[in-house]
């Protein structure tokens, strides 16, 4: 595969690629490099962290416990678990960023703005999370019947509360507008016949689904035409067969892996399939295997979001994400924090990651991580004074560059600048930029690495 081709493949399937990497892979066809993404990631490595302190809050369910043990005990419960749940994003990013199956962690990625969930019970977001990450590459009709069945979904769009004698449509309207059709492709009858046939729909203590007979609507529902005693289950093999569905799911995986800007032959090429057994495994291969989608103009297309800026850079140079604090104050500052979506449509990506606050740092990000120094591109004004005043209080936060810079001179002392430069940067450079890196040939390769780093069209990928 040419350079160019495998660089851009590793980053729609993944995070970048590393030039140890790049020169060993280059010698193999595009067929061998497609199958490898896919081989290393068939396994599935759930997250997986202590909560042995927290038996009591997956045994028992929070009211109960408040009455045995106390509002005290109950609301400090509540606390360590949302404790944990900041655990669980750090510990997220750094299996993004170092797993192996890394396809599988970009899928799972992808489908947690997919499936947009919120929960600060551990136990739950877990299990939620991990769901993802074994339906990424799956069958997509069993995969939103599982999400489906997650005590987080049912907590977070309240399908839990949803009983025969009290629908409630909150699941049903996002299931069919933001997870499976798209607006304009039902009715408001339609959500409420989804919702009666969802009502029961519940959980025990433990997380363990279950569908409560006395609560659910036994009654006849109509359905997008369909009419009979419809459960959850059949209401998303109904929407199953609308072409609607696999388009839907088609136009998102096509702007977060293709192209930002769609092109109408290649969705509806990859509708026709989808659409044939929602096999999202094969989608994947067909896309990654069609010649179209190694054209320049979908090279350097996409503005990285700020986990795939923040694990592109740890994987050219590791050693970054030390502490939980650290992590967390730079996702707040770029505005995607793991687990904790802004609403229940999710991030909206690509140019919405910018503004002219989040610029400035996502250009000063390199040098800050890796070098403890100012560069050329200097935010002004009040963000930088608010940057500053963080960065002089917690500088010891950032204090990375030695295990940075002596992994860099260990690892890439054989790899030349221009080499590194085509790696790093996708878009073509403008003059001015050209001229301004020039100006750094004279530095080491590391201090190079950083200032490619911190030029806007690093930015894209």
């Amino acid at each position: 595969m040419k350079d160019r081709h495998l660089i851009h493949l590793h980053w729609r399937s993944g995070f970048g690629i590393t030039p140890s990497y790049l020169k060993s892979a280059k010698f193999l066809s595009k067929q061998n490099n497609v199958n490898s993404i896919f081989d290393i990631s068939k396994k599935i490595e759930p997250i997986q962290l202590d909560l042995s302190e927290f038996d009591q809050f997956l045994k028992t369910p929070y009211k109960k416990y408040k009455n045995i043990h106390g509002a005290e005990a109950a609301t400090k419960l509540r606390q360590k678990s949302q404790r944990k749940v900041r655990e669980l994003n750090f510990e997220w990013l750094k299996k993004i960023a170092s797993s192996d199956c890394i396809f599988r962690e970009k899928m799972t990625l992808f489908w947690a703005n997919v499936f947009v969930c919120r929960d600060n019970h551990i136990f739950h977001i877990i299990q939620f999370n991990n769901t993802l990450r074994k339906h990424a590459l799956g069958d997509f009709g069993a995969f939103v019947k599982a999400v489906a069945r997650t005590p987080s979904m049912l907590k977070y769009l309240n399908n839990n509360r949803n009983v025969k004698l009290k629908p409630n449509e909150n699941f049903a309207r996002e299931l069919l507008e933001l997870f499976t059709l798209g607006l304009g492709n039902y009715s408001e009858h339609d959500i409420k016949e989804a919702a009666r046939a969802f009502t029961g729909w519940n959980f025990k203590a433990n997380g363990d689904f279950i569908i409560r007979t006395n609560k659910h609507d036994e009654n006849s529902k109509t359905f997008l035409g369909v009419s009979g005693n419809l459960g959850g289950d059949e209401v998303i093999d109904i929407i199953l067969k609308q072409r609607q569905c696999a388009e839907f799911i088609c136009k998102k995986i096509y702007t977060y892996f293709v192209n930002p800007s769609i092109d109408a032959s290649h969705l509806n090429e990859l509708t026709d399939l989808f659409y044939k057994d929602y096999n999202i495994e094969k989608l994947m291969r067909h896309i990654f295997m069609s010649d179209w989608f190694y054209d320049e103009n979908n090279i350097g297309a996409k503005i990285k979001s700020p986990v795939e800026l923040m694990v592109g850079i740890q994987k050219i140079v590791p050693s970054v994400f030390k502490k939980q604090r650290q992590v967390s104050y730079l996702q707040k500052m770029m505005g995607q924090i793991l687990l904790y979506p802004v609403n229940v449509a999710g991030w909206k990506g690509d140019r919405y990651w910018i503004d002219s606050n989040s610029l400035m740092f996502r250009l000063k990000l390199p040098s800050v991580l890796l070098n403890n120094a100012n560069i050329s591109l200097m935010p002004k004004g009040e963000f930088e004074d608010d940057f500053s005043d963080f960065y002089n209080q917690k500088s010891q936060q950032f204090k990375v560059s030695d295990q940075a810079r002596a992994y860099f001179e260990t690892h890439y002392a054989n790899i030349s600048k221009e080499e590194l430069k085509a790696i790093l940067v996708l878009p073509k450079l403008d003059q001015d930029t050209d001229e301004m890196l020039n100006i750094y040939q004279h530095q080491n390769a590391y201090q190079y690495c950083i200032q490619l780093m911190s030029i806007p069209e690093y930015q894209l990928c």
